[in-house]
């Protein structure tokens, strides 16, 4: 393992300029931003989340979760190309936003406002934790919750600490391929019981309703499943470390440039799009296995008990001896999340702090160092969170509401890029244009529906 890395990602110059890769399997190659993006995703929205909407509504909430998958990857691959056209890192972009600024250095409300909101996802992040040390309690229940809570923090720091791009590639990559397994494995065993799934189930689920009921629920699910507002924008820097905008150098008014940049840019839209197949089959499966068993039997998850309550879904699909492969299979669906979590937020802070020239971030040095020093202030601060509420899926769902905040903000942004006044380089085709528009549109009516369904 390399102890630094070889070249900063985010100096964009001509020293690294490469040729776009052509055929599919030498793209493969080139592949990994999708697999962090994966990571982070399938964990608090699918395992807590997702299975909480299916066990308080049922069938009837399949929708949103598909909606939720499908609609915001064209917003995700608008943060992508930012990043290999301009090379910009994603504070810095929600910076360009226009509207009131504040502050002496006048920044942007909505480089403000991701501040503002991420002071709610130590609540998010806080009950995940609690959910992998509720895990390794049952597991190993000689050390308390609180014990395997400050343990977990504490391994996931010493991780983070050596957290390069390639390292938090290729955990991600198994963690994804290994999710994906236990996830499906459970859907396919529960079809030989009681709690089968059916198709009329299926199409039930498809009738685009919302029982008032499960709003606040379905809201937090929307907000958390798929791609969330915070993923859209980290798609951005794991883009630009995985080299994309340095391939492509920096903008030039040649032809080669151009192939250059449209040749990254089809890598990025399969890289994107292969991740969305598997986030939105493993969400999907999870929804279904929450709505089949949990909701016949009448529970919701909640409190200490959402490790036990959700393991009814492996329990009552696979038998009872199933218990350690949910536990196996839960820990490293939760503890995924963690791990590209802290990596992305590390990131983030250190961006937006350089917005606010608190430092000095495209000093590689300095931001290292303040991406390992917030390795341990993050962690630290889920752990307390954790430990003072109790409640990992209020928490979480919490979180989740103020992911689907952050998620209209990247809407507004995404349509300044493509539509505002700003110059346009290499501009998509209008079937892009057009899914853009459609994926906006359809993420507001949603959040109008369910405020709407609320009041």
């Amino acid at each position: 393992m390399k102890s630094r890395p070889q070249t900063d990602p985010y100096l964009v110059d001509s020293t690294s300029i490469l040729p776009a890769p052509v055929n599919f399997r030498q793209k493969l190659k080139y592949l990994g931003p999708g697999f962090i993006l994966s990571a982070s995703v399938v964990g608090s929205g699918e395992l807590i989340a997702t299975t909480s909407l299916g066990a308080k509504a049922g069938f009837v909430t399949l929708w949103v979760i598909l909606v939720s998958c499908l609609v915001k990857i064209v917003l995700q691959l608008e943060f992508g190309r930012q990043s290999i056209i301009r090379g910009v890192s994603a504070m810095n972009l929600m910076n360009e936003l226009p509207g009131p600024r504040f502050g002496k250095r006048r920044v942007s409300w909505g480089a403000w406002s991701w501040l503002v909101l991420w002071l709610f996802k130590p609540l998010q992040l806080g009950g995940i934790i609690g959910g992998v040390a509720i895990i390794l309690h049952i597991a190993f229940p000689g050390l308390s919750v609180a014990a395997w809570t400050i343990i977990t923090a504490l391994v996931i720091i010493s991780v983070m600490l050596f957290g390069y791009y390639g390292v938090i590639e290729k955990i991600s990559l198994v963690f994804m391929g290994l999710f994906t397994v236990f996830t499906l494995l459970a859907l396919f065993m529960v079809q030989n019981t009681g709690f089968a799934v059916t198709w009329p189930d299926i199409a039930g689920g498809l009738s685009f309703k919302l029982p008032k009921a499960t709003v606040g629920f379905a809201l937090a699910a929307f907000g958390l499943t798929g791609v969330g507002g915070d993923e859209i924008l980290s798609y951005n820097y794991w883009c630009i470390e995985k080299g994309y905008a340095r391939f492509t150098g920096p903008k030039e008014e040649s032809e080669d440039w151009r192939a250059r940049a449209r040749g990254w840019i089809r890598v990025m839209y399969m890289d994107a799009f292969l991740s969305m197949i598997v986030y939105t089959i493993v969400t999907s499966a999870f929804f279904l296995l929450g709505a089949s068993i949990l909701y016949q039997r009448g529970e919701v998850p909640e409190g200490y008990q959402m490790i036990e309550t959700i393991s009814r879904i492996y329990t009552d699909s696979v038998g009872p001896a199933a218990k350690n492969i949910f536990l196996l299979g839960s820990f490293i669906v939760l503890f995924s999340t963690l791990f590209a979590a802290l990596a992305i937020r590390t990131r983030v802070f250190s961006d937006l702090f350089g917005v606010l020239k608190w430092i000095d971030f495209n000093n590689l040095k300095t931001r290292m160092r303040t991406i390992r020093i917030l390795a341990v202030v993050f962690p630290v601060l889920w752990t307390i969170a954790f430990l003072v509420i109790k409640l990992p899926v209020l928490m979480v769902t919490i979180g989740g509401i103020a992911t689907f905040v952050m998620l209209i903000i990247v809407v507004i942004a995404g349509i300044h890029f493509r539509f505002g006044p700003g110059e346009k380089v290499l501009p998509p085709g209008k079937y892009y244009k057009i899914a853009l528009v459609v994926s906006c549109v359809a993420i507001v009516l949603v959040g109008v529906y369910g405020v709407l369904k609320l009041f």
